[in-house]
């Protein structure tokens, strides 16, 4: 990502007033000096201390003028190397500046104004440059939170020989670094409720048997020519082929609560951006997976631009897709909703496929919502935070889990599979002991059924 702009010393932007304005403590030292002994020479009759005091107090405005009018230009450009980085790494930013006019600079202070959060502001002392010439500097920026942070506007300081007066010029041009969230790389298991397809158990579901059942569609650049369809091309005028397999991709829904009270505690080590960063890491894992992937929130929104079936996986588009939902991921916050119905409308369009859900805490109201999401899916996992939990020092006597343990053995009767998520726990952990509870409930569902018949 780059941006640039020009400076121009010899604009005129608020006339003698903005250039006194940029007088040095230097200058105004000259300045004051000089009209002090100018008095003082009147008030003695020393001609010669009046010659004296005038140098003083003229050669500040001699340098501001001299400065102010000065006549180069300077572009100036910047590049973010990446513009997308995950929260806790560092990002560099690369600034250059180009002498566009035909006369040399003087010395230039140049200075990039980046949030607080985003580290201390750069200041670079460049050098004399030659007409046409260069200079290239660079530093780093780093954030353990996530979210969009403008970079700018640059700006260049311009200072006299003597350091008697410095003007501010100030490109228009801005930059936005996304900071996203923490992506853990997650085994690949097979979770239940995977709809077969593009998946691990891929599976095409053939056109039925029959002419009359061809779905065709006009010749492309590379089909094999034994599926053109002779008949349809001499009605047609153009060449058509058999679409006979019609691909069925596995679909997968990731919900992230982001309600409010919810959650307990701020900052990179809490209960919420914990939940924020797995959310993240289940929507890219899924996508390279190959599944047609949709990112929900309580309150039913998803990502814009998202399709009816979510971001398809396994191709070209996959990576612009990740990237979507992590810009959607780096400025999420907290919702203002009490409750998860409006997400349970979202999905009581039918079988939603894989459901992977993120939850804080829940009450007997939502954790009954829960139940009935059970069955819009082919298969359901949930990831459940009891932020107070989170919230506690590990000195502190553990507080009662008897509502959490309530929760979630009612999401697992439900049919979901449910873990509860302790603090400080990594996803991948927590990603197999789901498969592995998964694989008991089947192997007792199994055992139970064979004692019966």
């Amino acid at each position: 990502m780059t941006s640039g702009g020009t400076s121009d010393a010899e604009e005129d932007k608020g006339g003698l007033r903005t250039a006194l304005a940029g007088l040095t403590t230097r200058g105004r030292s000259f300045l004051a000096a000089g009209v002090a002994a100018a008095i003082c020479a009147y008030v003695l009759g020393q001609s010669d201390l009046l010659r004296v005091g005038l140098l003083l107090a003229v050669l500040p405005l001699v340098c501001t003028t001299v400065l102010y009018r000065t006549r180069y230009r300077v572009a100036g450009s910047r590049r973010l190397s990446p513009a997308r980085v995950p929260a806790g790494s560092e990002a560099r930013v690369h600034l250059r500046m180009d002498n566009v006019s035909r006369l040399p600079t003087g010395l230039l202070m140049l200075q990039d104004r980046v949030p607080y959060v985003l580290g201390p502001r750069p200041r670079f002392v460049l050098d004399r440059v030659e007409a046409g010439g260069r200079r290239e500097v660079s530093y780093r920026v780093r954030s353990d939170l996530r979210g969009r942070y403008p970079l700018g506007p640059l700006q260049l300081r311009l200072t006299d020989p003597f350091g008697m007066c410095e003007l501010t010029r100030s490109f228009s041009t801005y930059d936005t670094l996304t900071v996203v969230p923490r992506v853990e790389p997650l085994p690949p298991v097979r979770l239940s409720g995977e709809a077969k397809g593009y998946g691990d158990g891929r599976q095409r579901s053939l056109a039925l048997a029959g002419e009359d059942d061809i779905i065709p569609r006009g010749y492309r650049y590379g089909d094999d020519l034994r599926r053109v369809h002779w008949r349809l091309t001499a009605r047609y005028g153009e060449l058509m082929v058999r679409r006979e397999e019609q691909p069925q991709r596995s679909r997968c829904t990731v919900l992230l609560d982001t309600r409010g009270l919810a959650y307990a505690g701020a900052g990179p080590d809490s209960a919420f951006e914990w939940a924020v960063s797995g959310t993240a890491s289940a929507l890219v894992h899924m996508l390279e997976r190959g599944f047609s992937v949709r990112l929900l929130t309580d309150d039913g929104s998803s990502v814009p631009g998202e399709g009816a079936d979510g971001f398809a996986g396994a191709n070209q588009q996959s990576a612009d897709a990740a990237g979507l939902m992590m810009d959607t991921l780096a400025v999420i916050d907290h919702s203002d909703g009490t409750g998860l119905s409006r997400a349970y409308d979202v999905l009581r369009g039918g079988n939603e496929g894989l459901l992977i859900a993120f939850l804080g805490d829940l009450d007997q109201e939502q954790a009954t919502v829960l139940a009935k999401m059970r069955q819009r899916s082919g298969g359901a996992v949930a990831f459940l935070l009891d932020s107070e939990t989170w919230v506690r020092e590990p000195t502190d006597v553990p507080g009662p889990l008897d509502k959490s343990e309530d929760r979630l053995r009612m999401l697992r009767e439900a049919g979901w599979t449910a873990v509860m998520v302790p603090r400080g726990a990594g996803l991948a952990d927590l990603w197999r002991q789901a498969d592995r509870q998964r694989t008991d409930v089947a192997s007792t569902g199994s055992t139970a059924g064979g004692g019966g018949s």
